[in-house]
């Protein structure tokens, strides 16, 4: 009885362990309506990248989690980790084992040699008096949780790139057919300009600012396929295949944004894996507390042993040959010069260190989530004006390019206007792409999904 009791009191060397606290903002300011936040880390985030509604962007992403190497190699973490825990959980039963052995033997003139048959099972077994091997356990536990924690944050991470490349490909899509279709026109003009430079309507210098310009605009369209082609080999390394051996076809863009819903609740910032990660990592430094201070305790060790012997091996079974033997033996450090002190020491400073990075791991990701609302709002602002500047400047291309053929501005006009057009189109479809990636840079900072949980 006064062993169990032992045992039952043994995990007080180590800390009880809380969640450490951290200063949370009671609503965010960037979007009203907030609720405080609530630990939710194990719920289930669902495919977020459906909510963008693309079809190619929904198979593309289902196949990185089993096809990307990165969050293989967080895989084959977490399951060592788990491995860690199996073992460190069969410290806390007896280990018992069987040997044999046989052998003759026999020396000097005499021709007769002896045998000697042996076999032996035996068993021992360390009490966890002291909770240390409890101990070590609670801890393998815990960094086997932040280690899944890990895998859910390498397959968030690799999804969100996969996103941001796949919609970045699309806007290289858009820009192409915006160029070629600037090509095209460019060169219409330059056979308009070339014709009134023949009728000797045009000046020469006219016809040379034309080729410049027709020649600027196909360099752009050059750029924007080397642009398209790397994001497509981007895509190719996060799904795990040769970059030659993936080809993701043109498609219409879809450039449409998720909406935010209104009085979303931020319990899906506490699902973000590095905050999971970076708790379940304080929990283990809290165990390893306990392991150091068991130290100060004396180790005990219980062994058993019944075995036989004898000269042939028929007489291994017989009763008169067996032997048996009981033990208890128990260990303690005297003097070590303050060595178990230190390590004490160490493993709270260890703890100490694993909170810190956590409530820095949390106030930065309250951060991150105000800055993609904030961008949110801003780039939805900003959208609207470039759609508005470009109309604006399509109707002043229009105008210059009339009153050019009617003779009543130079041609400087036009050149002036068609790449103030150009330049106006090129921003509304880089502020269309900015919307979409902070979108997934918001959901990445959510952890993964603004779904009701």
């Amino acid at each position: 009885m006064a062993l169990a009791a032992s045992v039952a009191s043994g995990c007080a060397v180590a800390p009880a362990y809380h969640v450490p606290t951290v200063a949370q903002p009671d609503a965010y300011k960037e979007a009203q309506g907030w609720q405080p936040a609530a630990p939710a880390d194990a719920l289930e985030r669902g495919p977020w990248w459906t909510l963008f509604g693309d079809a190619t962007l929904n198979e593309l992403a289902a196949a990185v989690e089993v096809s990307n190497q990165n969050v293989a190699a967080a895989a084959a973490a977490y399951a060592q980790a788990r491995a860690l825990v199996s073992e460190q959980r069969a410290a806390l039963f007896p280990v018992v084992d069987l040997t044999g052995s046989a052998g003759r033997s026999g020396g000097g003139g005499d021709t007769r040699t002896a045998g000697q048959y042996r076999m032996n099972i035996g068993g021992s077994w360390e009490p966890d008096v002291w909770g240390k091997l409890r101990a070590g356990t609670d801890s393998a536990g815990a960094n086997a949780q932040a280690s899944a924690a890990d895998l859910a944050a390498a397959r968030l991470s690799a999804q969100g790139e996969l996103a941001a490349n796949y919609f970045s490909l699309r806007q290289t899509d858009a820009q192409q057919t915006l160029l070629a279709a600037t090509v095209d026109s460019y060169q219409r003009l330059l056979t308009i300009t070339t014709n009134r430079f023949n009728a000797g309507l045009a000046a020469k210098s006219d016809v040379l600012q034309a080729q410049t310009q027709l020649a600027s605009a196909r360099i752009d369209l050059s750029n924007a396929v080397r642009q398209r082609a790397q994001l497509e080999h981007a895509i190719a390394v996060l799904l795990g295949k040769p970059a030659g051996a993936f080809t993701l076809a043109p498609a219409p863009w879809n450039s449409a944004v998720p909406a935010i819903p209104a009085g979303l609740p931020s319990t899906l910032l506490q699902r973000r894996p590095d905050i999971a990660a970076a708790e379940r990592r304080v929990a283990a430094a809290n165990a390893q507390i306990g392991i150091a201070r068991a130290a100060y305790f004396p180790s005990l060790n219980l062994t058993a042993a019944y075995g036989v012997g004898a000269g042939q091996a028929a007489g291994l079974f017989n009763a008169s040959n067996s032997l048996w033997s009981l033990g208890l033996s128990a260990a303690q450090n005297l003097f070590n010069a303050g060595a178990t002190a230190a390590r004490v020491s160490g493993a709270e400073a260890g703890r100490d260190a694993a909170i810190a990075h956590y409530r820095q791991t949390v106030l930065a990701a309250f951060a991150d989530v105000e800055n993609q609302l904030a961008a949110s709002a801003a780039l939805a602002q900003q959208q609207e004006l470039r759609r508005a500047a470009s109309e604006a400047a399509d109707q002043v291309e229009a105008q210059m390019l009339n009153r050019y053929r009617a003779g009543q501005v130079a041609y400087t006009e036009v050149v002036t206007a068609q790449n103030t057009a150009l330049a106006a189109r090129r921003a509304l479809v880089q502020a269309q792409a900015d919307r979409q990636t902070t979108a997934i840079a918001l959901i990445q900072s959510l952890g993964g999904g603004w779904r009701q949980p």
